[in-house]
């Protein structure tokens, strides 16, 4: 079996070491007529090939002249032998005959071994001509037999000059002119001369041969390194990675590349002869002239150099990488220099891009958290920010979340570009803006730290913000809260002032969101309190904390019960009931809010099931769960497990779920309405939205938010106008009404001529436990409203000692309470009503009044102006753009009357108090 190379020629490239050994003799013998497997052999042995090309011409000259001479040694050449003729004649005519062939296909298309062989047998067949005409001419050469033995020797001895730098052929011719003198002339001494003269031969062919061979085996593998070089740098330059240069002593580019001359615009022939320096331009960016100068200090001083960065004089931006090597010649003597040089335009590009996406953000190219934060470090540490002070805003969007889960993230991703574009533009040079990621941005703004110029600039930022946007055909409402931190003139650290501005930002959320906050010291001890609380929070459901407690909503004519609103209550083990507002934007921020919801709905449900099927219970839903495509699931399953009706369950729903009008809106309020619930639209008029959701969204009640209905008794108050227009717009449009937060009569005669249908508040019950509000629906009987026939301010209980003055005299007394209208005091004396009095309360002044009663040691007096109750604190700094004071978290406990419904947060989810 052959090996599994055979048959294979070596393509490896020639080696120079294997090239300087010399041939053996027996190898120059051989080598001629076998087959050259070896690449670089066969390359030596074709040029050597090519040298026979003059031979057929040498050849057919020189026996011609033999020819012509044997002919001549005759006597009588025009008549010669037949014999002679045809021997002479095939020789003549086989010399002609392989030189016409010769002329049409030259040796260097035949393969070496094949011509070799070819000359051997050629030579054989005129050996073999030359001695059959000697063998027939010799007895006849009568004239000249000195002219016919030289002609007869000339003609064999010219076949081994001819083929001398082939030993082997030589060899073979050597042979033939000593047979000749051996076996024709029977000359054993010229015999024995063409032997000797036969060995000179081969050994000069010898001697000859190899030299030649080593000459053209060296000059292959020079050759072949020179085309494999020319090849690497022809490719190096056709992909563009690069480009040579080389110069005189002089400075003077002697050659460049094509690629170079490219980039330049100017042919290669121009650019010959030019100064190398005069192709580098000057840059006035920072490290640019430094790296000049170093290439003109390596091109003075003659000493090699690598990957210098220089930029082209050229009018496009042009880079390039140069490296460079001296060359001298063998006497030591400056030859110039040669080099490499590369693009480095796209690299410089893309590193700038690199860096720019390092600091700026991808989407808004806005500067980004990274960049911000040195933009805040600069500023505190620069000579400005010390002297002037800095502020810094937090700014996080309201309901951006709602608008990436209801149109998908490219909307969600438009709308962050246009929010950028507007708070550059209020900000504008006043500070930076930046955005730290999500929703969330920063404004750094050196030198501003008064609170009046701060408010009214995130004033004018929320409004910004909180306009709608227009994006693809949506409708698009969003707000924003801000959290404001400022640091003195003197300085502070930077992780210390985005601390201040990430409380006070909390702040602001919880305040109702849509607002901005100044940082407060006690902030800090509020967000660990929080913290504190979200534990305690998450662990809540299982502990069975949380309970839902249920006011009665009654028909506004009848008084008859018709539901229960489910309220939710959290009874913390050591702090007591803590409000909803408090603990429903902590559900919210941790993510439990979905779990507490459906917690609520199941739970309301199973309670429903107790009462008698005309009685309702109405579930809040908030704009998280609205959003939910389990939310129809959970639902369906929630009242299948109560085995209740599916009209027996209100789902409440605030206005903010239209703030991102959209299809998926639309789609969720017909799933609802298939399952066949009620649904109705929670506080309206307090949200952001317009009328026009009323058109298309299948409500089945509008609830009247109690900002509306308080107070709405009042002279002067606009509410009655307000509550009479919802009223008349839910009639025509054939929904019912429900009035929020009525307590006292006045308010409940008012509603009913307004012609509300339905009531809920304090004056038909405060929120109940399951038991209780099971024992009413059982009554099935109309409730006695129970409250105060007017509504009075909310008094403050304080203990302090004032002064009264009456009819002159003055006298102390113990101020129990206060209210905007009027004060509680306990005094040692009786004073007669409607007597007109001073209080003289410390800090506050003097407040002028009337007493409207007098009983055993007390007295109630009206003021004659309203009271600001702040005025009480004074001192109190202000966090709050709204004007509200700062969240607190250290003092949760609540008496049942003092949860308020309003202050829960800006995402509307109202598991509320009622009342």
């Amino acid at each position: 079996m052959a090996p599994p190379m055979a048959g294979l020629r070596r393509q490896s490239g020639p080696d120079l070491g294997e090239a300087e050994k010399r041939p053996s003799p027996g190898r120059l013998f051989a080598q001629d007529f076998r087959r050259v497997e070896d690449e670089q052999e066969e390359s030596a042995a074709r040029e050597r090939v090519r040298s026979l090309n003059h031979v057929p011409v040498f050849l057919v000259g020189v026996h011609l002249v033999c020819a012509a001479a044997v002919l001549a040694a005759l006597g009588d050449p025009l008549n010669p032998p037949a014999a002679l003729a045809a021997l002479l004649g095939a020789l003549i005519a086989l010399d002609f005959g392989i030189w016409a062939w010769l002329l049409k296909r030259p040796l260097s298309r035949l393969a070496p071994h094949v011509a070799i062989r070819g000359a051997a047998l050629y030579s054989l067949v005129a050996y073999a001509l030359w001695c059959g005409a000697a063998f027939v001419a010799g007895p006849l050469a009568t004239g000249d037999r000195n002219l016919f033995d030289l002609a007869v020797a000339g003609a064999v001895l010219a076949l081994p000059f001819a083929f001398l730098s082939f030993p082997g052929l030589v060899a073979i011719g050597c042979a033939g002119v000593a047979a000749k003198f051996l076996f024709l002339s029977h000359d054993m001494a010229g015999a024995a001369a063409a032997a000797l003269l036969g060995l000179l031969l081969v050994g000069l062919s010898l001697k000859g041969a190899a030299d030649r061979i080593l000459q053209i085996q060296r000059r292959i593998v020079i050759d072949w390194h020179g085309q494999r070089a020319s090849r690497f740098i022809e490719e190096f330059e056709q992909a563009g990675r690069g480009w040579f240069w080389e110069t005189t002593a002089r400075g003077n580019l002697s050659y460049v590349s094509e690629q170079l001359a490219a980039d330049l615009k100017t042919p290669a022939a121009d650019l010959i002869g030019m100064p190398f320096a005069d192709l580098i331009g000057l840059d006035d960016r920072r490290g640019t002239e430094s790296s000049e100068r170093t290439l003109g200090f390596h091109l003075s001083t003659r000493l090699p150099f690598t990957d210098i960065n220089v930029r082209a004089n050229t009018a496009a931006e042009i880079w390039w990488s140069l490296s460079g090597t001296p060359s001298f010649d063998e006497y030591g003597r400056f030859l110039g220099f040669r080099g490499i040089g590369s693009d480095l335009t796209q690299q410089r590009r893309s590193e700038e891009e690199i860096n720019r996406l390092a600091k700026y953000d991808s989407l808004t190219s806005l500067p980004n958290r990274m960049l911000m934060r040195r933009t805040l470090d600069e500023t505190l540490q620069s000579k400005d920010g010390a002297s002037g002070g800095c502020a810094l805003f937090l700014i996080d969007l309201d309901r951006f979340k709602n608008v990436n889960d209801t149109l998908g993230h490219p909307i969600g991703d438009a709308l962050l570009k246009q929010v950028a574009q507007r708070l550059t533009n209020v900000i504008g040079k006043e500070g930076q803006v930046g955005r730290l990621g999500g929703d969330e941005f920063e404004a750094v703004l050196p030198g501003q730290h008064d609170e009046g110029g701060l408010s009214a600039l995130a004033g004018r930022l929320i409004q910004q913000v909180s306009m709608p946007y227009m994006i693809e055909g949506h409708n698009i409402s969003i707000g924003a809260s801000v959290g404001i931190a400022t640091a003195p003139p003197e300085g502070c650290c930077a992780d210390a002032l985005i601390r201040n501005a990430d409380l006070a930002l909390y702040s602001a959320k919880a305040a109702g969101r849509g607002t901005f906050c100044f940082f407060a010291p006690e902030m800090h001890s509020e967000a660990q309190d929080r913290q504190i609380l979200e534990t305690d929070l998450r662990k809540a459901i299982a502990r069975g904390e949380l309970q839902l407690q249920y006011q009665p909503v009654v028909n506004a004519q009848t008084e008859e019960l018709s539901g229960f609103e489910a309220l939710v209550r959290w009874h913390h083990p050591t702090r007591g009931v803590i409000s909803p507002s408090l603990f429903v934007p902590l559900a919210e921020e941790a993510g439990l809010i979905l779990s507490i919801g459906e917690w609520v709905l199941r739970t309301a449900c199973l309670e429903a099931a107790k009462w008698p099927e005309h009685i309702r219970v109405a579930v809040n839903l908030s704009p998280i769960q609205f959003v939910e495509p389990s939310l129809p699931a959970t639902i369906v399953s929630a009242i299948a497990n109560a085995e209740i009706a599916p009209r027996q369950l209100e789902l409440e729903i605030t206005e903010g779920v239209f703030l991102v009008e959209s299809d998926a809106t639309d789609d969720m309020f017909a799933k609802l309405k298939s399952i066949g619930v009620r649904l109705a639209l929670d506080d309206f008029g307090t949200g952001y939205s317009s009328l026009g959701y009323l058109k298309k969204a299948p409500f089945d009640k509008i609830k009247i938010d109690q900002s509306f209905v308080r107070g709405a008794a009042k002279d002067g108050s606009r509410n009655a106008a307000i509550i009479r227009a919802i009223v008349t717009l839910a009639e025509s449009l054939g929904m019912d009404t429900t009035a929020e937060g009525a307590e006292t009569h006045d308010e409940l005669t008012m509603i009913r001529e307004l012609g509300c249908s339905h009531i809920q508040g304090y004056i038909f019950g405060r929120p109940m436990n399951p038991d209780d509000a099971g024992a009413l629906a059982e009554q099935n009987k109309a409730i006695t409203a129970d409250g105060f026939q007017f509504n009075r301010p909310p008094r403050q209980g304080i203990l302090k000692v004032a002064s009264l003055q009456f009819n002159g005299m003055s006298m102390p007394v113990r101020v129990r309470n206060i209210s905007t209208g009027g004060a509680l005091l306990e005094c040692d004396r009786m004073l007669p009503a409607e007597a007109k009095v001073q209080l003289d309360l410390p800090g506050c002044g003097n407040l002028g009044g009337e007493v409207r009663w007098s009983e055993a040691k007390r007295v109630g007096i009206q003021f004659e102006d309203e009271f600001d109750l702040r005025r009480l604190a004074p001192g109190k700094a202000k966090s709050f753009g709204a004007k509200l004071p700062p969240q607190t978290y250290t003092n949760l406990r609540y008496a049942e009357g003092a949860v308020d419904k309003k202050a829960l947060s800006g995402a509307d989810l109202r598991y509320n108090t009622g009342g």
